[in-house]
C-alpha cells in the first residue's frame, strides 16, 4: 500500500457525572496513592498498563463508550467519589502544628535538583538521587510544607537499559513528548508562553516553564528546546546526564539562574533555597546578582544569600562531585558576571577547593550556603572530613556539615497488601510514621499471617521476574531449553524458594560481585535443591562508564553458565515500576559497598518496610539502622590493610553469614524459627526510623527553620545584619594571621577530686576587640572522645585585661574537672559573633 499515512488521536469527552477525571490524571499524586491509580484501571486495565501507568496518556485514550458506561455505574460512581474526596480532604489538610514552630506560613522552600523520581511516566530520573529528590517533594505534600521543586524537563531521560548476548549494555533513548506528562505549559495573563533567560557564554538561553503538582508541593520545569534558541542552545535540556561537560555546565547554569529566574517569573518569594547536591549552586551567584543590581557590595550579598541557603552533599565518591575548568566558568559566565558588578574571580574564588584548579560545585555551595548535611549520620562525618579545606582550622568532627539521614516515601514502596493489613489491623498507623515507640504493634500480627503475605508477595515478584527473564532470553535468541531450565524454579509453586535481591547502580564501588568471590562456595550454595536459593540482580552502568558495564557482562555471563543457571539472574531495565517490585518481594536485600563510599543507599530500607531483611556491609543508612536483632551485618576492615585483603575478608564473611545464618534462618523457620521475628523486627525498627516524612520532619527542624529565621535576620532592613557581617569578616580574617594564644601559667599534673583548675592565658589580638573572640577550655574523659561528650568552659573575657604595650588580652578562667581519674583538656580561641549561622563557620580557630 501506498501514500503517506497521518495519526490521529480521537479523544474522548470526560462525562458531566467525572470531571474531576482530569485533575486527578494531572497530579502526581497518582504516583502513590492507589485508590486514585485504581479508577483508572477499573476503567481499562490493559489500555493503563499498555500507557505506562500514565493516567494522562490513559485519559485521552480510553474509549468514549468506556467513559460514558462508568458515568452511570453505581459501583464507580461510589469509587469516584471516594477518591475524590480523599483527594480534598488531602489537599485540605495543613502544615502540622509542630513544624509551625520552624516554619511562618509566608515561608516557601525551594528545592533545585537536576532530577526528579516520582513516577515511572515521568522520566526525569536516573537513580537514587533523583529517587530521593521525588520521595522529598512528596513527603513534603503529606506534611503540606510550602514546597516548590525546581529541575530541567528532558525530551531524554535517562535512557533504557537492554541487555544483548553476551550482557552488553544497549541504551535505549525514548523521546518524551510533554503533552504525555501531567505537566502545563506557563503562560501569562496574555495567554502567551511564559519565559525566562540565562546567560550562556556571550548570549541568553531562552526558556519556557513547565508547572505540574506532586499533591501539595509545585514542580518547576525548564525547557530550552525552543525556536529562539539555536540547535546548539535548545539542545541543552535535551538529555539528562548527556552531552560533555559543557553541556553540563550549561544544564547547571539553566538550573541555577534560570531555576531563580522561573521562581521570580512566576512570583515566589522562597525564603529558603535548598539545592539538592551542587548541581544547582549556580543559584548562588544569580540570587546575590539580583542584590548586586542594587548597588550591594558581593560580600554583603553572599551573607544575605547564604543565610537562608541549605545544601546537601549525596556522594563520598570523588567522580560524583562536578569539576569545571576555571576557563570555561569564565567563557560562560565572564560576561554576566560583568553586567552584574563583580568579578569572575569571585564565583572562581567561592568554587576553588583543596587542587585550586577549577571550580568545584561542592566547594561553591557549601561556601555560598550556611546550612549544610550529608545524608546518613556516617556520611556527615565523612563529608566533613573530605570538605574541611572549607573550614581549614577547624577539625573535621566540628566543621557545620551536620547530616540528616535519608528517608524513602512509604506509601509509595509500602506494597499494597501490607497497606491493607495495616487498615485492619493498625489503627492509626498513617499518623505514626515517625513514631518508633507504636511500631511495636508489627508484633500483634500473627506470624502465620505475617509469612502469608510475604510468601503473596514473593508470588507476585517471582511472576513479573520470570515474565521478564523469559522476554529478555527470547529476544537475545536463547535456546528454549535454556531458556525453561533458566526459570525452572520460577514454574514450580511447589518449591520454597529463598529469594536475595541486589539492584542498585552498577558502579564499581558498589562491588555487584563481591558474592562471586568464591564461585564454587557460592554455586553449593545456591544450587542446593534441598535449600533452593536464587540471586536477582539488577542495575544500570551509566554509558560512559566502561568498568560498570564490565561488572554487568560478568555477571550475565556467570547466571548463563551451568553453575548458575537457574540460580542468578540479572534483569534489565531496573526502574521505578521493577524496584517497587523487587523490594516488596524478595526475602533478602544485599548491599556490599566499598566502605565508606555508600553515603546512604534507600533500596535496603524500601525492602525493610516490606518485611524483607537486609544483608550488608555497614556503611550508610545501615550503619544506623542495624541493630544486631533486624537482619546481618558485614563489618567493613580497618582501612589499613591492603584493599585486596579486605575485599577477600569481607566477601568470606557475606558467604559465610548466608550460609551459617541466613539460609538455615529460613529453611528453618517454625515454631522455633527466627526468621520471622528477624522480618518483624526489620519492619519495627525501620519503619520509623527512615521514611521520608521523618526525613523532612528533620529538614523543617534541623535546616529549614534555622534557614528561614537566620536569612530573616540578616535580610532585614536593607540587609544591614549582612552588611555587619560582613565587615565584622573583613576585618577578622585581615586579623587573624597575627592572632596566637598561649599559656601563661603552669600546667599541673594533677589535683585533688572537687579543686579548682586554674588556667591563664594570653591572646594576641592583633587588632581585634575581646569581643570578637571566644576563648574555651574542652575537657574530655579520653583523647579520642567526639565534639558531643566535651566539657566546655567558656573564658570570660569581659574579666579580661588588655595590655597596653602590646594589645595583648590575658584572662583567667578557674573550672573544676568534670571527671574523676586521667582526662584530657585544651584551651583554643576562635573569631565570634551573634550573627553567625554556626560558630566555626569563618573556619579560623587557634589552639594553645
Amino acid at each position: 500500500m501506498t501514500g503517506s499515512r497521518f495519526s490521529l488521536e480521537v479523544r474522548p469527552r470526560v462525562p458531566a457525572k467525572l470531571t474531576r477525571l482530569p485533575e486527578l490524571a494531572n497530579n502526581l499524586i497518582y504516583s502513590w496513592d492507589r485508590d486514585l491509580r485504581g479508577l483508572f484501571r477499573y476503567l481499562d486495565n490493559d489500555l493503563y498498563d499498555a500507557c505506562g501507568g500514565n493516567p494522562t496518556v490513559f485519559l485521552r485514550r480510553v474509549a468514549q463508550s468506556r467513559l460514558d458506561t462508568a458515568s452511570d455505574d453505581p459501583a464507580f460512581l461510589e469509587a469516584y467519589g471516594r477518591v475524590v474526596a480523599a483527594y480534598d480532604a488531602y489537599h485540605a489538610k495543613r502544615m502540622p502544628a509542630a513544624l509551625r514552630a520552624d516554619l511562618d506560613t509566608d515561608d516557601l522552600i525551594a528545592y533545585f535538583c537536576l532530577e526528579f523520581g516520582l513516577h515511572e511516566s515521568v522520566p526525569l530520573y536516573s537513580g537514587g538521587l533523583g529517587i530521593l529528590a521525588g520521595d522529598h517533594c512528596k513527603a513534603a505534600s503529606d506534611l503540606a510544607i510550602p514546597f516548590v521543586a525546581v529541575g530541567l524537563l528532558y525530551r531524554q531521560g535517562y535512557f533504557e537499559q537492554r541487555l544483548g548476548e553476551q550482557g552488553e549494555q544497549i541504551a535505549l533513548y525514548n523521546t518524551t513528548h510533554f503533552e504525555d506528562l501531567p505537566l502545563e505549559l506557563v503562560r501569562d495573563h496574555d495567554g502567551h508562553e511564559l519565559r525566562v533567560s540565562a546567560p550562556i557564554a556571550d548570549q541568553e538561553i531562552r526558556l519556557r516553564i513547565w508547572s505540574g503538582r506532586v499533591g501539595h508541593s509545585r514542580l518547576v520545569l525548564l525547557d530550552s528546546d525552543i525556536d529562539e534558541n539555536d540547535d546548539t542552545i535548545r539542545s541543552v535540556t535535551y538529555r539528562l546526564y548527556g552531552g560533555d561537560v559543557t553541556t553540563r555546565i550549561r544544564q547547571e547554569i539553566v538550573l541555577g539562574i534560570g531555576g531563580v529566574r522561573a521562581l521570580r517569573a512566576l512570583g515566589h518569594a522562597p525564603t529558603v533555597w535548598h539545592m539538592n547536591e551542587g548541581h544547582a549552586a549556580f543559584q548562588i551567584i544569580e540570587r546575590c546578582r539580583e542584590l548586586c543590581s542594587g548597588g550591594m557590595p558581593f560580600d554583603v550579598a553572599l551573607e544575605a544569600v547564604a543565610a537562608s541557603s541549605v545544601f546537601t552533599t549525596h556522594t563520598p565518591v570523588p567522580a560524583g562531585h562536578d569539576l569545571f575548568d576555571a576557563s570555561l566558568v569564565v567563557e560562560h559566565l565572564g560576561r554576566y558576571c560583568k553586567e552584574a558588578g563583580f568579578d569572575v574571580d569571585n564565583v572562581l574564588t567561592l568554587g576553588s577547593d583543596s587542587q585550586n584548579r577549577h571550580i568545584n560545585m561542592t566547594a561553591l555551595a557549601l561556601r555560598g550556603s550556611r546550612h549544610h548535611n550529608g545524608v546518613s549520620r556516617q556520611h556527615g562525618a565523612v563529608a566533613a572530613s573530605m570538605e574541611r579545606y572549607v573550614w581549614p582550622e577547624i577539625p573535621p568532627e566540628e566543621n557545620p556539615i551536620t547530616h540528616v539521614t535519608n528517608g524513602v516515601h512509604l506509601p509509595t514502596f509500602l506494597a499494597l497488601e501490607w497497606v491493607n493489613l495495616f487498615d485492619i489491623r493498625l489503627r492509626n498507623w498513617r499518623s505514626n510514621l515517625a513514631n518508633e515507640a507504636y511500631w511495636s504493634v508489627i508484633d500483634s500480627v500473627p506470624d502465620h499471617r505475617f509469612l502469608s503475605l510475604r510468601q503473596e508477595l514473593k508470588d507476585f515478584v517471582l511472576a513479573d521476574l520470570k515474565r521478564r527473564i523469559v522476554e529478555q532470553h527470547r529476544r537475545n535468541g536463547v535456546a528454549e531449553a535454556t531458556v525453561e531450565r533458566a526459570v525452572a524454579l520460577f514454574a514450580d509453586p511447589h518449591r520454597d524458594v529463598l529469594l536475595l535481591g541486589f539492584a542498585r547502580r552498577f558502579a564499581t564501588y558498589k562491588r555487584a560481585t563481591l558474592i562471586f568471590a568464591d564461585p564454587a562456595r557460592l554455586a553449593r550454595l545456591l544450587g542446593d535443591d534441598e535449600r533452593p536459593v536464587m540471586l536477582i540482580m539488577a542495575g544500570k552502568a551509566h554509558p560512559n562508564d566502561a568498568p560498570g558495564q564490565q561488572l554487568i557482562r560478568e555477571i550475565h555471563a556467570l547466571s548463563m553458565s551451568k553453575a548458575f543457571l537457574g540460580r542468578v539472574h540479572i534483569v534489565e531495565n531496573y526502574d521505578l515500576a521493577l524496584a517497587r517490585s523487587l523490594v516488596a518481594g524478595v526475602d533478602v536485600w544485599l548491599n556490599t559497598p566499598e566502605h565508606p563510599l555508600e553515603a546512604s543507599g534507600t533500596s535496603g530500607m524500601k525492602a525493610a518496610m516490606n518485611g524483607g531483611i537486609n544483608l550488608s556491609v555497614l556503611d550508610g543508612w545501615w550503619s544506623e539502622g542495624f541493630d544486631g536483632s533486624n537482619g546481618w551485618a558485614i563489618r567493613p576492615h580497618d582501612k589499613r590493610w591492603d584493599a585486596d585483603y579486605r575485599q577477600r575478608e569481607e566477601a568470606y564473611d557475606l558467604l559465610e553469614t548466608l550460609e551459617r545464618k541466613v539460609v538455615p534462618a529460613y529453611f528453618e523457620r517454625g515454631p522455633r524459627g527466627d526468621w520471622v521475628k528477624i522480618a518483624k523486627a526489620s519492619m519495627k525498627t525501620n519503619i520509623p526510623r527512615f521514611n521520608a516524612e521523618r526525613m523532612v520532619r528533620n529538614y523543617v527542624e534541623r535546616m529549614y527553620g534555622p534557614a528561614a529565621r537566620q536569612g530573616r535576620a540578616l535580610g532585614a532592613d536593607g540587609a544591614r545584619g549582612a552588611a555587619e557581617l560582613a565587615r565584622w569578616k573583613r576585618r577578622v580574617i585581615d586579623a587573624w594571621p597575627g592572632v596566637s594564644i598561649r599559656r601563661r601559667d603552669v600546667a599541673i599534673a594533677a589535683l585533688e577530686q572537687g579543686a579548682g583548675l586554674e588556667i591563664s592565658v594570653t591572646v594576641t589580638l592583633n587588632g581585634l576587640q575581646p569581643s570578637d573572640l571566644r576563648v574555651e577550655c574542652l575537657v574530655a574523659e579520653h583523647d579520642d572522645d567526639p565534639p558531643e561528650r566535651w566539657v566546655a568552659f567558656p573564658f570570660d573575657l569581659t574579666l579580661g585585661r588588655i595590655n597596653e604595650s602590646d594589645g595583648t588580652l590575658d584572662c583567667s578562667q578557674s573550672l573544676v574537672p568534670p571527671f574523676s581519674g586521667r582526662q584530657t583538656y585544651r584551651i583554643r580561641t576562635y573569631p565570634h559573633h551573634p550573627l553567625l549561622s554556626h560558630p566555626f563557620e569563618t573556619g579560623r580557630m587557634r589552639w594553645v
